[in-house]
């Protein structure tokens, strides 16, 4: 039998002082059948030019082109090019371990799985790298419930067969800075057999070369819309849990994020998710002293936090 062929999707956007070395990475693996699709999303820098150079060293390397549209459009436009049993995703500055593919393959099959998993870390750019991470083994428990609290791995640390990505139709792009989560989140309700591999095989570049990035509080609304959203959706998931329970599940995170981002003085992102949050239900009179003072005018409300500071 021949070896399933996994196509391995990539937007890249002005990436070329990493995009060489993950085109390498992917056709490095162990793994012994890949295509990889890459998606130039209108870069301005050279990455087009090193990106067709290293055709002519990979013969599976397909690329295409488009507007600046984000990363999101260019996986879907990838998509519709891929001819894989698996798809994997990896962004143009980010790498996997030489047999990331070949493991997550070997636990989906195995297991009889829809999508494997693994651990990552963050490579830090002049600086010092972040933990490696293990994600939980989801699929012992409510996978739903566990889902709602945040994102559950990056886009490049899971394979997933094509047939469910086609269930869910690719990337939306009604929240464009959560759209990682809101696949995963939409995968979770066609199927919830998948499977954790428990090593770090992914790695995801922190860096100030063109990463896509948005303010703390977009990302913040647009998690909590795509939450709201899969809830409404898909109400036989929660059924076992109260009213206030589902709320709390939808809604926390904002309260959360918004002191975060209150103690890290970014507050233009706390201003604009506390006044957020004094119109959700369940907040409570303690968080009075966060909530009143985001109603000020932001030149009002940066006065106050700094007098606060000195008393």
């Amino acid at each position: 039998m021949s070896t399933p062929l996994i196509s391995v999707i990539m937007p890249c956007f002005n990436a070329e002082t990493f995009v060489k070395s993950s085109i390498d990475c992917v056709f490095q693996q162990t793994y012994p059948s890949v295509e990889l699709i890459i998606v130039d999303d209108g870069s301005t820098d050279n990455s087009l030019a090193i990106i067709q150079e290293a055709i002519r060293q990979y013969p599976l390397l397909k690329v295409l082109e488009q507007t600046n549209q984000g990363p999101y459009p260019a996986r879907n436009l990838a998509l519709t090019e891929a001819s894989g049993d698996f798809i994997a995703f990896l962004d143009a500055d980010d790498y996997w371990a030489p047999d990331c593919l070949e493991k997550l393959y070997s636990a989906l099959v195995l297991n009889n799985a829809d999508l494997s998993y693994c651990g990552w870390q963050n490579i830090i750019e002049n600086g010092e790298n972040g933990p490696p991470y293990l994600p939980p083994a989801y699929e012992t428990g409510d996978i739903h419930h566990a889902f709602l609290t945040g994102c559950p791995w990056p886009i490049h640390a899971a394979l997933v067969k094509r047939p469910i990505v086609d269930k869910v139709n690719g990337f939306s792009t009604r929240c464009f800075t959560a759209m990682d989560y809101d696949f995963w989140v939409r995968i979770s309700a066609v199927t919830q057999h998948i499977v954790l591999v428990p090593e770090v095989l992914a790695f995801y570049r922190w860096h100030n070369q063109g990463q896509i990035s948005s303010v703390k509080w977009r990302q913040v609304l647009d998690a909590w819309q795509v939450r709201k959203d899969f809830v409404c959706q898909n109400p036989s998931f929660f059924s076992q849990l109260k009213s206030d329970e589902i709320r709390k599940l939808i809604n926390d995170q904002v309260l959360n994020q918004a002191i975060e981002a209150f103690w890290k003085r970014d507050l233009v992102s706390a201003q604009k998710l506390f006044r957020t949050i004094l119109f959700m239900q369940g907040w409570r009179i303690c968080d009075l002293k966060y909530l009143l003072p985001a109603l000020l005018p932001l030149g009002f409300y940066r006065q106050v936090v700094h007098l606060l500071e000195k008393r």
